[in-house]
């Protein structure tokens, strides 16, 4: 796995770089911008930690698509 650049995990999360940026710095990472790198490791750890936080405040990291409507 290659390192990620932090607006590319953002986006793939559904959320701004800034909130990305925030939980790097609390997690003890050092992160200047939105185009700085981040470790595989520190990728995983973030994507496992970050569903359980935006679905304990009621945001959905990503809409799930619309069934097609059935023809009557």
């Amino acid at each position: 796995m290659a390192k990620v650049r932090v607006y590319e995990l953002a986006k793939e999360l559904g959320i701004e770089s800034k909130v990305v940026m925030a939980k790097l710095q609390e997690m003890g990472e050092f992160v200047r911008s939105a185009s700085s790198t981040v470790e595989p490791p520190v990728v995983r750890k973030l994507r496992e930690d970050f569903p359980a936080e935006l679905a304990a405040k009621g945001v959905k990291t990503s809409p799930a698509p619309a069934a097609p409507a059935a023809p009557a």
